[in-house]
């Protein structure tokens, strides 16, 4: 008997099911693309829109490639030893609805597809979890969230995105903070990782203190820390969070469409969001600005994943400690 051989007994139950086998849905999750047959905790959807994007277009595909550094991340409900914590573990019903139907070269009918689609999981009772796509895709699912009241929104972003309009057009990259602000079902803002040239003029960021938005850089939050960074924003209220993966710094996220220097660590965004998870309900999130066509080893995309992982376990874990 050869010393390499298997243990007596043991079949195939204990074959892992590798990652580059198998259809590529976010983390392995079963996949429900007719959101009329939608039956899940927590539905993931993809909005690969990047028809607003400023500068290096490829967002589009940033739901794709998501899906596929996921696949590193699927061998059953994850272990932190940090935290001597499981997450995600077999109580949650996750699925994987696909992406939303984009019309090519239409923003207004993908923006109309992506708050349908939306509606349409928030009405199954799902949390929704989206995946951009140009920033531009947060103020439709934003419009979707309008069957709750007091959502409060935590940005994690290198640029304001407070514009009044670009060329006449509202609803870009550059606009959705302050078109959430305009919603009435939208409360408190923390707008986190905010720096450099190119985010927003003058006017833009004394429009948003006067909303009453927390907007702090990397450099700013760290001098007072996550609690200090959040102690505006209500504790037990409902939370919608936006992150632009630029909100990292360029070194660890190069694949994004404005990469900026200067920005949040992989540890340091991840320990926001567990902060935001404690703060109150998280209802929903979204991660945008992934651009794989500019990070060839693919880091960025992986580092999307495991945020977005992360966060759902957060989320998850707050719903089962307060049951």
């Amino acid at each position: 008997m050869s010393k390499y051989s298997k243990i007596e007994g043991l079949n195939n139950e204990g074959t892992f099911d590798m990652p580059y086998t198998g259809i590529a849905s976010f983390r392995k999750y079963p996949i429900c693309t007719n959101l009329d047959e939608l039956d899940a905790d927590v539905a993931i959807i993809g909005v690969p829109n990047d028809l607003t994007t400023a500068w290096r277009s490829g967002s589009r595909m940033g739901p794709r490639s998501i899906r596929e550094e996921s696949l590193l991340y699927a061998f059953g409900p994850g272990y932190d030893p940090e935290r001597d914590m499981e997450y995600l573990g077999n109580e949650w019903k996750i699925v994987d609805c696909g992406d939303v139907a984009m019309a090519n070269g239409d923003l207004e009918q993908c923006h109309e597809n992506t708050e349908a689609a939306i509606r349409k999981i928030i009405s199954k009772g799902a949390i929704p979890v989206v995946m951009g796509g140009d920033h531009s895709i947060t103020s439709p699912v934003a419009f979707a969230l309008d069957t709750e009241e007091n959502v409060n929104v935590v940005q994690i972003d290198a640029h304001l995105d407070w514009l009044k309009h670009s060329s006449g057009q509202r609803f870009t990259l550059s606009s959705p903070m302050r078109r959430m602000s305009e919603m009435p079902h939208i409360n408190k803002m923390a707008q986190l990782g905010i720096r450099g040239v190119g985010s927003s003029k003058r006017s833009d960021f004394e429009d948003a203190r006067a909303y009453g938005s927390t907007i702090l850089s990397p450099k700013q939050l760290r001098k007072i820390g996550i609690e200090k960074a959040l102690e505006n924003m209500p504790d037990g209220e409902k939370y919608y969070v936006t992150i632009d993966i630029d909100g990292l710094d360029a070194s660890i996220a190069p694949g994004a469409g404005s990469p900026s220097p200067g920005g949040f660590n992989y540890d340091e965004v991840s320990e926001i969001l567990e902060a935001v998870a404690k703060k109150g309900k998280v209802i929903g999130f979204d991660l945008v600005e992934v651009n794989p066509l500019y990070d060839p080893t693919r880091v960025t995309s992986q580092i999307a994943a495991r945020l977005m992982i992360d966060f759902l376990g957060f989320i998850l874990k707050e719903r089962e400690l307060n049951k």
